[in-house]
């Protein structure tokens, strides 16, 4: 029994090894460009269990890398990915669900996904669950939540979490009206390439003027 259980654990271990192989060949394959081994091996990986393959390959059905598109597929494959723990597999699945790509529209749906994502620490989980609470799609809305999950982004060098906190601040929505501090977080977007926050920093240091 004991020898049985050692060749089982010796087998696992070499799945494990093989679709790690597979996973590490896609990539590869993706980088130099070879988008059709890069599919043919994230397939493989995938096949054997391998998450993060499953994710890459949906995001090769999803944009027509290497496969015809197909946001059917793609949806299948985020699915797999986020059923078994990758937090990046919620995101896109919430996005699919959220633009109606591949599924039919629903924001109840987007909005778990989305809560799931980032309760694993997926910054723009949060962030668009943000979005959800401000503007009441699959939630009711919370504009105090909704602050405080851009707070958490903004916090995490997401830029269009400041801005949006900003935005909050500056019009006193799920936070006290405090301008000095909607000014900061504009010019915190602004420095991190968030257009409109350069747009609403210059607008609104006039405005204090």
């Amino acid at each position: 029994m004991k020898k049985f259980l050692q060749l089982l654990f010796i087998l696992a271990l070499g799945t494990q090894i093989s679709y790690a192989d597979d996973l590490m060949n896609g990539l590869s394959a993706y980088e130099k460009g070879d988008y059709n081994n890069a599919a043919l091996s994230f397939q493989s990986a995938c096949e054997s269990g391998n998450v993060e393959a499953c994710y890459n390959l949906a995001n090769m059905y999803d944009t027509g890398l290497g496969v015809p598109k197909n946001d059917q597929k793609a949806v299948a494959l985020f699915t797999k990915s986020c059923d078994g723990g990758f937090s990046d597999g919620c995101y896109n699945l919430g996005m699919m669900y959220d633009k109606g790509e591949g599924v039919q529209q629903d924001y109840a749906k987007s909005f778990i996904l989305f809560n799931k994502s980032c309760d694993a620490g997926h910054t723009r989980g949060c962030y668009n669950l943000g979005i959800m609470y401000y503007k009441a799609q699959g939630v009711q809305k919370d504009y105090i939540k909704a602050a405080e999950l851009f707070k958490k982004a903004c916090d995490e060098s997401y830029e269009k979490g400041c801005f949006n906190l900003g935005v909050m601040y500056r019009d006193g929505q799920g936070v006290m009206q405090n301008k000095q501090m909607a000014l900061e977080l504009f010019k915190k977007a602004c420095e991190g390439n968030v257009l409109l926050g350069c747009k609403n920093y210059e607008k609104l240091k006039s405005e204090m003027k």
